[in-house]
């Protein structure tokens, strides 16, 4: 009988963990939409089928990313792979000092939350897929012609130490997801893939040395203030950088194996 119990136990943890990794990801169903760097085309880009995290990474599963891969913490990361300021307000290698556990991690790497996506099984989104889900409220797939939406987050640019709340606590859009906007900048995959170099010649190119995306010059639309500042901040980063307002989340093309 003790065996019985024992082994029912057994199954039910297992399924509980198996349920919750299951909700921890959020499916997003195939589309398309002009991105702001699309004006010179106005081809809508294809978006194919993905799943996307729910929630951003927070600093109590990063802790055990790094306990895992020594590599990859606070003092024996290489300067090639991440800046100083990498878990800067880590206090050592398994103390993230006063942040809270449900909080997003910040000042990590695009590197760095690659190999924590890969260690997942999973990826970094790409900016199309990032900005593909970012366009959703609550109710509607595009939100971004909603002057409430945008003035939304707008007012997030304007405060200070969003960083420090914990996750799910902004809206949950049209996808399931939360915190898209609110809470904290995000890397993505290829944020190297539209960087514009000023000069006229040179923009008829992507740049593929590690910047972040910038799309300034041939945004669709310039009254999207609030999608051009995304832009903006991207194209100010390389992929050592870590800064206290940019973390993360995972993607993956297929439904992860529990």
């Amino acid at each position: 009988m003790k065996k019985y119990i024992f082994i029912l136990t057994i199954f039910f943890s297992v399924f509980s963990v198996m349920k919750a990794q299951e909700k921890e990801m959020a499916f997003i169903k195939e589309g398309s939409y002009v991105p702001l760097y699309g004006a010179v085309s106005q081809k809508p880009v294809v978006v194919k089928s993905f799943y996307i995290d729910i929630y951003p990474v927070t600093n109590s599963e990063y802790l055990e990313f790094v306990k895992k891969n020594p590599s990859y913490q606070k003092s024996k990361i290489k300067g090639i792979f991440a800046d100083k300021s990498y878990l800067s307000y880590w206090k050592n290698d398994f103390d993230f000092g006063s942040a809270k556990p449900k909080s997003p991690v910040t000042s990590v790497s695009w590197f760095a939350a690659k190999k924590y996506c890969e260690c997942q099984g999973k990826r970094l989104a790409t900016m199309d897929e990032w900005e593909y889900v970012a366009m959703a409220d609550t109710k509607k797939i595009d939100a971004r012609t909603k002057k409430e939406f945008n003035e939304y987050i707008l007012s997030w640019y304007e405060k200070s130490r969003t960083y420090e709340n914990e996750i799910g606590k902004t809206f949950k859009n049209y996808w399931g997801v939360y915190d898209m906007h609110g809470l904290v900048w995000e890397w993505t995959s290829d944020f190297n893939s539209i960087f514009l170099s000023g000069e006229s010649r040179k923009d008829k190119s992507t740049d593929k040395n590690l910047f972040c995306g910038s799309g300034s010059v041939n945004a669709s639309d310039l009254m999207d203030y609030a999608a051009f500042m995304r832009y903006a901040f991207r194209g100010s980063l390389k992929a050592q950088y870590s800064t206290r307002n940019l973390g993360f989340r995972c993607a993956s093309t297929t439904k992860p194996k529990i």
